[in-house]
């Protein structure tokens, strides 16, 4: 032990309390890297080359690169821990990003490689502003602690800070799009189109104004010429979007479709029933107004109304006191 100590406080002296944590810190980070790395000069598994190789048309390995993308390849190796074990929890991950408008295949593994990378990253900066920035300010351990480990912490939670907000954001605007969505649909329906002329010419309609439903409509488009089962898809559709309006809307066209009524006439009473929920959004949204206009303007006319009703009462008092002595 007594050859340890003169490294040991040296490195105190260099770094402060914190340096062993510190230097075991970043050894561990250079171990993540060099694993990192090594796993991306890891040879491909001649098994799994073979099989590419098969399901390709004609053994030709070039074209199912193609179809799958160039940087699947690379994520593919880290599937270990950029997923989650749990297929519980994969799906739930899965259903999140779709959500928010990621439908790629690897949106899950960017998600979390975005989380690990962001992560280090604010651990590096913390620690290059706590001993290169302020090497020269003293501080307590707490605060050291706080300075290198909050950057990380945000580095982690802020992907998931974002797809949360991608999502509500998505969600509102699905919400918002959904009723004139319904009326084009309709408008169609009754001109003489089929369900699914009428799903590709409102997708190409509400392309400028709400791009998330178009897209959702465009997805259902491709998926029915695809050949997949009609129910499937709009059933598909509500789960992909989260609203409750869209998925009332599909169950609407489910049983239109299983019990044979008229799909124009179903579209003409939920549009009604559509329009009808915008007005009392927009009207509950209109009452919601005086409440928060009476906090701004008692938090913006109260104080200086006091200030000019009681100042001049209080600077007469504070002037009578000096006048007695």
């Amino acid at each position: 032990m007594d050859m340890f100590t003169p490294i040991q406080t040296a490195i105190t002296d260099t770094l402060g309390p914190l340096g062993p944590i510190i230097i075991a810190g970043v050894l561990g980070l250079m171990l993540v890297i060099f694993t990192v790395v090594m796993m991306l000069r890891q040879p491909e598994d001649p098994m799994t080359k073979l099989k590419r190789q098969v399901r390709a048309p004609g053994g030709n390995a070039p074209r199912e690169k193609l179809r799958q993308g160039g940087h699947n390849e690379q994520l593919d190796r880290f599937a270990g821990f950029l997923e989650p074990k749990d297929v519980a929890e994969l799906s739930k991950r899965q259903l999140m990003l779709t959500q928010a408008g990621y439908q790629s295949r690897d949106a899950v593994r960017i998600f979390h490689f975005a989380q690990f990378a962001l992560g280090i990253t604010g651990l590096i900066l913390g620690v290059i502003y706590v001993n290169v920035l302020n090497a020269d300010v003293e501080m307590t351990t707490n605060k050291m602690a706080m300075w290198t480990l909050g950057p990380g912490g945000i580095g982690y939670y802020l992907p998931q800070y974002w797809v949360t907000r991608r999502v509500e954001a998505r969600k509102e605007q699905i919400t918002r799009g959904f009723p004139d969505a319904l009326d084009m649909m309709l408008v169609c329906v009754e001109a003489g189109q089929s369900l699914d002329q009428s799903i590709v010419r409102v997708a190409r309609e509400l392309r400028a104004s709400y791009p998330a439903l178009a897209d959702e409509f465009e997805i259902v488009a491709y998926e029915m010429k695809a050949g997949k089962d009609k129910e499937t898809v709009l059933n598909d559709m509500g789960e992909r979007c989260g609203v409750q309006d869209v998925s009332s809307f599909t169950t609407v066209l489910v049983q239109s479709a299983s019990f044979g009524t008229s799909i124009a006439e179903a579209l003409r009473v939920y549009a009604s029933e559509m329009r009808d929920k915008r007005v009392m959004r927009a009207e509950e949204a209109a009452n919601k107004l005086p409440t928060k206009m009476t906090l701004a303007t008692m938090m913006l006319t109260v104080p200086p109304l006091l200030i000019i009703l009681v100042g001049p009462s209080v600077h007469g008092i504070t002037q009578l006191g000096n006048m007695s002595r």
